[in-house]
């Protein structure tokens, strides 16, 4: 409680013990004079009563707005520290957000995709697509020597893969159009014996046969083409081997 408010307070309570003699010395008065002194005396200390009250609360609304005042800086600073957090928080999600972006992609490269390879779905790393890929564009560009050496590099790096079969099958490829005839039929043996279910398989048999051919060796053309009919009737190669065995006889 304040100075100011105690003083009130004190010189209210000095102004009501100052009638006290009225109450000793009603017997001087009459009944109306005692009654309207001893009325006028409530109503003074009544006066008072409510100054006090009024002071009383004067002062406490003065402490109330300092302490609100004291409450809206704190809950300024609040809010800013809340803002700041906010904005931490959003960058930090964001950031969260391009990292797990960036190191899905980053995975997607290293992670082995699923291809189809001669009708049938393979596991293939990206470092295995990037060097088939290489080779195949030598060979398309008619550049065989480069196209041969890929595919060759291809073979021994990566010897399980999907992509062994073709590659295999492209080696001799190039070299019967480099006009090495021995190598592409050795080439396209390998296919024949190591990949026989795979369908490169009856072409590496009519690329062996049309390597004899180009020897002058009729014999094991024509024997290259009957298998191929025995053994893939079915197969693309097979009616181009009919015709060539017709031709032959």
């Amino acid at each position: 409680m304040s100075t100011t408010l105690k003083t009130t307070i004190a010189a209210a309570l000095m102004a009501a013990f100052s009638f006290a003699p009225l109450t000793a010395h009603a017997q001087l008065f009459s009944d109306d004079e005692a009654r309207r002194a001893i009325l006028d005396l409530r109503a003074r200390l009544n006066n008072m009563q409510n100054e006090i009250n009024a002071k009383a609360d004067k002062t406490n609304n003065l402490d109330l707005d300092a302490q609100n005042a004291q409450l809206r800086q704190e809950i300024s600073k609040l809010r800013g520290q809340v803002e700041v957090l906010t904005n931490e928080l959003a960058n930090t999600q964001r950031r969260q957000k391009d990292f797990y972006v960036d190191l899905d992609n980053r995975l997607r490269k290293i992670e082995p995709q699923r291809v189809t390879v001669d009708g049938k779905e393979v596991s293939i790393q990206q470092e295995e697509q990037r060097a088939y890929d290489a080779a195949l564009a030598f060979f398309k560009a008619g550049d065989y020597k480069n196209a041969g050496a890929a595919f060759y590099d291809f073979t021994r790096r990566f010897p399980q893969s999907g992509f062994a079969p073709s590659a295999q099958y492209w080696l001799g490829s190039t070299y019967y159009a480099q006009r090495d005839y021995r190598n592409a039929i050795a080439a396209q043996q390998v296919v024949v014996k190591n990949y026989p279910d795979n369908p490169k398989a009856a072409d590496a048999l009519l690329n062996i046969a049309s390597a004899y051919m180009e020897l002058k060796d009729r014999v094991s053309a024509k024997r290259t083409l009957e298998t191929l009919v025995a053994q893939y009737p079915e197969a693309p190669a097979a009616e181009t081997a009919k015709e060539r065995l017709s031709a032959l006889r």
